[in-house]
Protein backbone atom coordinates (compact mmCIF):
# COMPACT_ATOMS: atom_id res chain seq x y z
CA UNK A 1 0.00 0.00 0.00
CA UNK A 2 1.50 3.30 -1.10
CA UNK A 3 1.25 6.42 1.06
CA UNK A 4 -1.55 8.96 0.79
CA UNK A 5 -1.28 12.66 1.57
CA UNK A 6 -2.65 11.97 5.07
CA UNK A 7 0.36 9.78 5.83
CA UNK A 8 2.67 12.80 5.88
CA UNK A 9 1.20 14.20 9.11
CA UNK A 10 1.21 10.74 10.69
CA UNK A 11 4.88 10.26 9.86
CA UNK A 12 5.66 13.73 11.20
CA UNK A 13 3.95 12.80 14.49
CA UNK A 14 5.94 9.56 14.50
CA UNK A 15 9.17 11.54 14.14
CA UNK A 16 8.20 13.83 17.01
CA UNK A 17 7.29 10.89 19.21
CA UNK A 18 10.54 9.05 18.45
CA UNK A 19 12.60 12.14 19.24
CA UNK A 20 10.79 12.79 22.53
CA UNK A 21 11.36 9.21 23.60
CA UNK A 22 14.96 9.10 22.41
CA UNK A 23 16.41 12.03 24.37
CA UNK A 24 15.70 14.55 27.10
CA UNK A 25 18.41 16.88 25.79
CA UNK A 26 16.64 19.75 24.00
CA UNK A 27 19.57 20.53 21.75
CA UNK A 28 20.01 16.94 20.61
CA UNK A 29 16.25 16.60 20.23
CA UNK A 30 16.16 19.66 17.99
CA UNK A 31 18.94 18.25 15.84
CA UNK A 32 17.24 14.86 15.61
CA UNK A 33 13.88 16.38 14.70
CA UNK A 34 15.43 18.57 12.02
CA UNK A 35 17.16 15.55 10.51
CA UNK A 36 14.02 13.40 10.72
CA UNK A 37 11.95 16.05 8.94
CA UNK A 38 14.60 16.33 6.27
CA UNK A 39 14.25 12.58 5.66
CA UNK A 40 10.46 12.91 5.58
CA UNK A 41 10.46 15.79 3.09
CA UNK A 42 13.12 14.14 0.94
CA UNK A 43 11.62 10.66 0.76
CA UNK A 44 7.86 11.18 1.00
CA UNK A 45 6.23 10.54 -2.37
CA UNK A 46 3.25 8.66 -3.84
CA UNK A 47 5.61 5.89 -4.91
CA UNK A 48 6.75 4.78 -1.44
CA UNK A 49 5.33 2.63 1.32
CA UNK A 50 5.08 4.37 4.69
CA UNK A 51 7.23 1.80 6.51
CA UNK A 52 10.17 2.69 4.26
CA UNK A 53 10.05 6.34 5.30
CA UNK A 54 9.35 5.43 8.94
CA UNK A 55 12.42 3.19 9.02
CA UNK A 56 14.68 5.95 7.73
CA UNK A 57 13.25 8.39 10.27
CA UNK A 58 13.87 5.97 13.13
CA UNK A 59 17.40 5.22 11.94
CA UNK A 60 18.24 8.92 11.83
CA UNK A 61 16.80 9.59 15.30
CA UNK A 62 18.70 6.65 16.80
CA UNK A 63 22.01 7.81 15.37
CA UNK A 64 21.71 11.45 16.41
CA UNK A 65 20.36 10.71 19.89
CA UNK A 66 22.81 7.81 20.35
CA UNK A 67 19.86 5.85 21.67
CA UNK A 68 19.45 2.49 19.88
CA UNK A 69 16.09 1.75 21.52
CA UNK A 70 14.00 4.91 22.10
CA UNK A 71 10.84 2.90 22.88
CA UNK A 72 12.45 0.80 25.64
CA UNK A 73 10.36 2.22 28.49
CA UNK A 74 7.20 2.05 26.38
CA UNK A 75 7.81 -1.63 25.69
CA UNK A 76 8.50 -2.44 29.34
CA UNK A 77 5.25 -0.74 30.34
CA UNK A 78 3.38 -2.46 27.53
CA UNK A 79 4.60 -5.86 28.72
CA UNK A 80 3.24 -5.20 32.20
CA UNK A 81 -0.15 -3.97 30.96
CA UNK A 82 -0.54 -6.72 28.37
CA UNK A 83 0.33 -9.43 30.88
CA UNK A 84 -2.33 -8.19 33.26
CA UNK A 85 -5.05 -7.67 30.63
CA UNK A 86 -4.42 -10.90 28.74
CA UNK A 87 -4.74 -12.93 31.95
CA UNK A 88 -8.16 -11.39 32.59
CA UNK A 89 -9.39 -11.59 29.01
CA UNK A 90 -8.61 -15.28 28.52
CA UNK A 91 -11.74 -15.92 30.59
CA UNK A 92 -13.79 -14.21 27.85
CA UNK A 93 -12.02 -15.51 24.74
CA UNK A 94 -11.72 -19.21 25.50
CA UNK A 95 -14.05 -20.99 23.11
CA UNK A 96 -12.03 -22.55 20.32
CA UNK A 97 -10.50 -21.28 17.09
CA UNK A 98 -12.68 -18.23 16.48
CA UNK A 99 -12.17 -16.94 19.99
CA UNK A 100 -8.40 -17.31 19.99
CA UNK A 101 -8.24 -15.56 16.61
CA UNK A 102 -10.22 -12.64 18.03
CA UNK A 103 -8.09 -12.71 21.17
CA UNK A 104 -4.98 -12.43 19.01
CA UNK A 105 -6.21 -9.37 17.09
CA UNK A 106 -7.46 -7.83 20.32
CA UNK A 107 -3.83 -7.29 21.26
CA UNK A 108 -3.57 -5.07 18.19
CA UNK A 109 -5.78 -2.55 20.06
CA UNK A 110 -2.72 -1.53 22.06
CA UNK A 111 -1.80 1.48 19.98
CA UNK A 112 1.51 3.06 20.93
CA UNK A 113 0.24 6.40 19.63
CA UNK A 114 -2.05 6.46 22.68
CA UNK A 115 -1.14 6.31 26.37
CA UNK A 116 -1.64 2.76 27.59
CA UNK A 117 -3.77 4.09 30.44
CA UNK A 118 -6.35 5.19 27.86
CA UNK A 119 -7.03 1.67 26.63
CA UNK A 120 -10.76 1.14 27.04
CA UNK A 121 -10.81 -2.04 29.13
CA UNK A 122 -14.61 -2.11 29.22
CA UNK A 123 -14.74 -2.44 25.43
CA UNK A 124 -12.07 -5.14 25.50
CA UNK A 125 -14.40 -7.35 27.52
CA UNK A 126 -17.09 -7.02 24.86
CA UNK A 127 -16.26 -9.60 22.20
CA UNK A 128 -15.04 -7.99 19.00
CA UNK A 129 -16.48 -8.65 15.56
CA UNK A 130 -14.58 -8.56 12.28
CA UNK A 131 -15.81 -6.09 9.66
CA UNK A 132 -14.28 -8.47 7.11
CA UNK A 133 -14.14 -12.05 8.31
CA UNK A 134 -12.49 -14.86 6.35
CA UNK A 135 -11.64 -16.90 9.43
CA UNK A 136 -13.48 -19.94 8.04
CA UNK A 137 -11.15 -19.91 5.04
CA UNK A 138 -8.15 -19.52 7.34
CA UNK A 139 -9.14 -22.60 9.34
CA UNK A 140 -9.61 -24.68 6.19
CA UNK A 141 -6.22 -23.56 4.87
CA UNK A 142 -4.58 -24.41 8.20
CA UNK A 143 -5.84 -27.97 7.96
CA UNK A 144 -3.84 -28.45 4.77
CA UNK A 145 -0.66 -26.68 5.85
CA UNK A 146 2.77 -27.98 6.75
CA UNK A 147 4.56 -24.68 7.45
CA UNK A 148 3.07 -21.48 8.84
CA UNK A 149 4.88 -18.17 9.31
CA UNK A 150 3.37 -16.09 12.13
CA UNK A 151 4.47 -12.46 11.73
CA UNK A 152 4.30 -10.78 15.14
CA UNK A 153 3.63 -7.09 15.66
CA UNK A 154 3.90 -5.10 18.90
CA UNK A 155 5.54 -6.22 22.11
CA UNK A 156 2.40 -6.53 24.23
CA UNK A 157 0.64 -8.57 21.57
CA UNK A 158 2.87 -11.56 22.22
CA UNK A 159 0.70 -12.48 25.22
CA UNK A 160 -2.35 -12.43 22.97
CA UNK A 161 -0.64 -14.50 20.26
CA UNK A 162 0.13 -17.55 22.38
CA UNK A 163 -3.30 -19.30 22.28
CA UNK A 164 -3.61 -18.93 18.50
CA UNK A 165 0.00 -19.96 17.94
CA UNK A 166 -0.52 -23.14 19.98
CA UNK A 167 -3.76 -23.94 18.17
CA UNK A 168 -2.03 -23.55 14.81
CA UNK A 169 0.61 -26.02 15.98
CA UNK A 170 -2.04 -28.75 15.87
CA UNK A 171 -1.95 -28.48 12.08
CA UNK A 172 1.54 -27.36 11.10
CA UNK A 173 5.02 -26.28 12.10
CA UNK A 174 4.56 -22.65 13.13
CA UNK A 175 7.44 -20.17 13.13
CA UNK A 176 6.99 -17.02 15.20
CA UNK A 177 8.71 -14.05 13.53
CA UNK A 178 10.01 -11.07 15.51
CA UNK A 179 12.16 -8.07 14.55
CA UNK A 180 15.95 -8.38 14.59
CA UNK A 181 16.43 -5.12 16.46
CA UNK A 182 14.50 -2.34 18.18
CA UNK A 183 12.07 -0.32 16.08
CA UNK A 184 9.07 1.47 17.59
CA UNK A 185 7.46 -0.91 20.06
CA UNK A 186 7.73 -3.97 17.80
CA UNK A 187 8.56 -7.21 19.55
CA UNK A 188 12.09 -8.65 19.40
CA UNK A 189 13.54 -11.78 20.96
CA UNK A 190 14.81 -9.60 23.80
CA UNK A 191 11.26 -8.55 24.70
CA UNK A 192 10.06 -12.15 24.58
CA UNK A 193 12.81 -13.07 27.04
CA UNK A 194 12.05 -10.09 29.30
CA UNK A 195 8.39 -11.14 29.35
CA UNK A 196 9.35 -14.79 29.92
CA UNK A 197 7.49 -15.82 26.75
CA UNK A 198 10.34 -17.12 24.59
CA UNK A 199 9.62 -20.70 25.70
CA UNK A 200 5.95 -20.40 24.66
CA UNK A 201 6.90 -20.38 20.97
CA UNK A 202 8.44 -23.58 19.66
CA UNK A 203 10.30 -21.92 16.80
CA UNK A 204 11.33 -18.26 16.60
CA UNK A 205 13.22 -16.41 13.89
CA UNK A 206 13.67 -12.71 13.16
CA UNK A 207 13.25 -10.69 10.00
CA UNK A 208 16.89 -9.67 9.93
CA UNK A 209 15.76 -6.05 10.01
CA UNK A 210 14.68 -3.32 12.40
CA UNK A 211 11.80 -1.99 10.33
CA UNK A 212 8.06 -1.57 10.94
CA UNK A 213 6.33 -4.21 8.83
CA UNK A 214 8.89 -5.65 6.44
CA UNK A 215 11.12 -4.31 3.70
CA UNK A 216 11.97 -7.44 1.72
CA UNK A 217 15.11 -5.97 0.19
CA UNK A 218 16.58 -5.59 3.68
CA UNK A 219 15.34 -8.88 5.12
CA UNK A 220 17.69 -11.74 5.99
CA UNK A 221 18.14 -14.76 3.77
CA UNK A 222 16.66 -16.92 6.56
CA UNK A 223 13.48 -14.85 6.64
CA UNK A 224 13.12 -14.67 2.87
CA UNK A 225 13.61 -18.42 2.59
CA UNK A 226 11.04 -19.07 5.33
CA UNK A 227 8.62 -16.67 3.64
CA UNK A 228 9.06 -18.36 0.27
CA UNK A 229 8.58 -21.87 1.65
CA UNK A 230 5.64 -21.19 3.98
CA UNK A 231 2.26 -22.60 3.02
CA UNK A 232 0.54 -19.84 4.98
CA UNK A 233 1.68 -16.46 6.29
CA UNK A 234 -0.29 -15.01 9.19
CA UNK A 235 0.45 -11.26 9.26
CA UNK A 236 -0.46 -9.24 12.36
CA UNK A 237 -0.78 -5.46 12.35
CA UNK A 238 -1.10 -2.60 9.88
CA UNK A 239 2.64 -2.43 9.20
CA UNK A 240 2.63 -5.84 7.56
CA UNK A 241 -0.54 -5.01 5.65
CA UNK A 242 0.97 -1.77 4.34
CA UNK A 243 4.17 -3.46 3.20
CA UNK A 244 3.10 -6.96 2.13
CA UNK A 245 -0.01 -5.83 0.25
CA UNK A 246 2.45 -4.56 -2.37
CA UNK A 247 3.23 -8.21 -3.22
CA UNK A 248 0.66 -8.94 -5.89
CA UNK A 249 -0.93 -12.37 -6.15
CA UNK A 250 0.23 -13.63 -2.73
CA UNK A 251 -2.92 -15.45 -1.66
CA UNK A 252 -0.94 -17.21 1.10
CA UNK A 253 -1.00 -14.08 3.30
CA UNK A 254 -3.76 -13.75 5.88
CA UNK A 255 -3.99 -10.24 7.35
CA UNK A 256 -5.30 -9.77 10.86
CA UNK A 257 -5.33 -6.24 12.26
CA UNK A 258 -7.27 -3.23 13.47
CA UNK A 259 -7.59 -0.53 10.79
CA UNK A 260 -6.51 2.43 12.90
CA UNK A 261 -6.25 5.13 10.24
CA UNK A 262 -8.26 6.50 7.32
CA UNK A 263 -5.94 5.52 4.45
CA UNK A 264 -5.67 1.89 5.57
CA UNK A 265 -9.39 1.62 6.34
CA UNK A 266 -10.36 3.07 2.95
CA UNK A 267 -7.92 0.83 1.10
CA UNK A 268 -9.73 -2.22 2.38
CA UNK A 269 -13.24 -0.75 2.49
CA UNK A 270 -14.02 -0.67 6.23
CA UNK A 271 -14.67 2.07 8.80
CA UNK A 272 -11.74 3.31 10.89
CA UNK A 273 -11.15 1.15 14.01
CA UNK A 274 -12.64 -1.93 12.34
CA UNK A 275 -11.08 -5.36 12.77
CA UNK A 276 -10.07 -7.22 9.64
CA UNK A 277 -9.36 -10.93 9.09
CA UNK A 278 -8.77 -11.50 5.41
CA UNK A 279 -6.70 -13.01 2.64
CA UNK A 280 -5.70 -10.43 0.03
Amino acid sequence: MKVSTECYDCLRRLAQQAVELATEDDKIGEQAMKAALHVLDRDFSPDVVSVEVATRIHDKVKVISQNPDPYRKVKDKEIAVAKRLSAKLTRVYNNGFWDVLKFSVLGNSMDFFRPLEEIDTEKLFQKIEFAIDESDILLERLKGCSRVLYLADNTGEAYFDIPLYKLMQRYAEVTYVVKAGPVQNDVTLEELKIAGLDKDFAKIIDTGTATPGIIMELASEEFRSSFKNADLIFAKGMGYYESLSELRGERRIFYCFKAKCGPVARSIGVPVDSYVAKFL
